[in-house]
């Protein structure tokens, strides 16, 4: 994802046509306090485009050109083992974001929207 994706629509921030599974471009919307939290980092580190997830060397320095999708999905899968299952999918995840937004009190229609 690039900072370029995160975009104000309709008075609503998203994150903008982003590529998922099959090639199919999907628009999630951001809740106002994360647009907030990544001000916050952005402008803190000074990024002001590009990739919002970038590498660090050892002597904290960027390089490279962001993280490829497998390196995030590693990233998830790491740490969902020291939550407890010992696999996890896509589909895993997306049906627990789907369960804690209806427990949370979530409207039927903005779960179906936040899932795509």
């Amino acid at each position: 994802m690039r900072l370029e994706n995160l975009q104000l629509r309709e008075g609503h921030w998203v994150i903008a046509d982003l590529r998922g599974k099959s090639g199919h471009i999907r628009t999630i919307p951001v809740p106002e306090w994360v647009k907030e939290v990544l001000d916050s980092w952005t402008l803190g580190d000074g990024i002001i485009a590009g990739p919002l997830l970038r590498s660090i060397n050892k002597a904290v320095r960027i390089w490279g050109h962001g993280f490829t999708p497998k390196v995030i999905w590693a990233m998830v899968k790491v740490n969902a083992k020291s939550c407890g299952p010992p696999t996890v999918a896509p589909h895993d995840l997306r049906r627990t974001c789907a369960r804690l937004c209806h427990q949370a009190g979530g409207e039927l229609e903005q779960i179906q929207f936040r899932l795509g």
